[in-house]
Parts: structure tokens; C-alpha cells; sequence
């Protein structure tokens, strides 16, 4: 399937990608990164109190919560297995453009450049203490069963008014499965419908400040 996107400015300067066909952003206009620190880093990594963190995202996109994840453990010495699900990989042209790295060294330059450069269904260690595997397949009808217990999961699927079938109980049930006790979903989106979802999986489900320009988040939490 061929998806066009373009390349634009969001209000903190950094980049996001636009989808002319759902009429919908990979981030927010509000400011990419800024959402994906809110969202992905303070409100999930940063609530997960272990050391050896098993991370799943749904939708790796332009790989901008692998990489702030990444920077992140840096400077937390946490050790991170990252497993992301895309359908739509992005080409190296588009990567390219993208301003993620551009302000940080030349080290975490390179770290972004070999997250997409890695062979798809194969884990790759990208730094000493960040392991990345890349997953390209439809998430709607993914087998779970090629999962290990996660501690965190980012879920940064398309909103669900773009792409319903993203937002089920049977895949929230199927995140439920797949999530160690005490682990954490973390999402931008705040719909009462998708809550209620989460709730009847079995999550714990607390509405959170959401970033510049959102008023509210989710954060679900699996206790045992």
C-alpha cells in the first residue's frame, strides 16, 4: 500500500509527517517531540520502576519514541529491549529528512540512523544498553504469541476516529495478555470509550494532563 506523506514543521520546531488520505499527523502539531517526552518518557519509562525494561510500541513510525527512549536510558543506565510493530515502514528518504537527531551528538546521530537501518524481524543491539526489534506487520492481525512479557507498552496508534480498528477490546485484551504484573499502557488519546476498553481488560486506568495543547491521557496499569 502506498500512503503519501509530508513532511512538516510542529510548534516546537521539531518534524512530523502528515497523511493527506486520513487527514491526520503522526504527532502533534503542538510539538512532536515535546508530545512524545509527555506521553512515551515522563508519563510511561519514567513510572516503571525497573532496571531491565521489556518495551512494545504499536506503531514505530519515524522511530522518534525508540529514539527518545534510547537517549533516555543514557542517562538512566536502565537496559531497554524494544520491540515495535509497524505496517507501513518509512523509506530512508523520508527518515533522512527528519530533524529528531540533528541538535545531538554525532554518537546519537548515529544511533537513530542504525534504528532504521537494521533488518526488520531481527533484534539489534543500537548501544550498549538498548536493544531494538523491529516488527513489520499489521497489527490487527498480529500473533501475540511472538511476544515476551512486556513492563511497557506505547501505544501511538492513529486516533480512533482514523483507524477504529486499531482502538478494540480484543486487542486491549490481547495487551493485557502480554503485560507483566504491575506493567504499564501508556497512549495520547483520552476517549471514554477507549478507557472503558482498557477497564474491561483489566486494566487500571488513570486520566492524566496531557501535553501542550491536550487536555487529558491515559495511563493503564495491570495489577494482579
Amino acid at each position: 500500500m502506498s500512503v503519501k506523506r509530508q513532511i512538516e514543521l510542529t510548534a516546537d520546531g521539531s518534524h512530523t509527517l502528515f497523511v493527506p488520505e486520513l487527514d491526520e499527523h503522526y504527532h502533534s502539531v503542538n510539538g512532536a517531540i515535546q508530545e512524545s517526552k509527555h506521553v512515551f518518557i515522563d508519563t510511561g519509562l519514567h513510572h516503571c520502576q525497573k532496571n531491565d525494561v521489556h518495551v512494545f510500541e504499536v506503531g514505530f513510525g519515524t522511530g522518534l519514541n525508540a529514539f527518545l527512549t534510547l537517549l533516555d536510558s543514557q542517562k538512566s543506565g536502565k537496559t531497554i529491549h524494544y520491540t515495535a510493530i509497524e505496517a507501513y515502514p518509512l523509506s530512508l528518504s523520508i527518515i533522512n529528512q527528519l530533524n529528531y537527531a540533528q541538535s545531538h551528538s554525532l554518537s546519537d546521530r548515529m544511533s537513530y540512523e542504525k534504528m532504521h537501518s537494521i533488518d526488520w524481524g531481527l533484534e539489534a543491539q543500537i548501544v550498549p544498553n538498548y536493544y531494538l526489534k523491529k516488527i513489520e506487520a499489521d497489527f490487527t492481525q498480529f500473533d501475540f504469541t511472538q511476544i515476551n512479557k512486556i513492563d511497557l507498552i506505547y501505544f501511538d496508534a492513529f486516533a480512533p476516529d482514523k483507524q477504529a480498528d486499531m482502538w478494540t477490546q480484543h486487542l486491549f485484551d490481547k495487551l493485557y495478555g502480554i503485560l507483566n504484573n504491575d506493567g504499564i499502557l501508556v497512549t495520547y488519546c483520552a476517549k471514554g470509550i477507549v478507557r472503558r476498553m482498557m477497564q474491561q481488560a483489566g486494566f487500571t486506568t488513570e486520566r492524566l494532563p496531557g501535553p501542550p495543547g491536550k487536555r487529558e491521557m491515559l495511563r493503564a496499569t495491570k495489577h494482579l
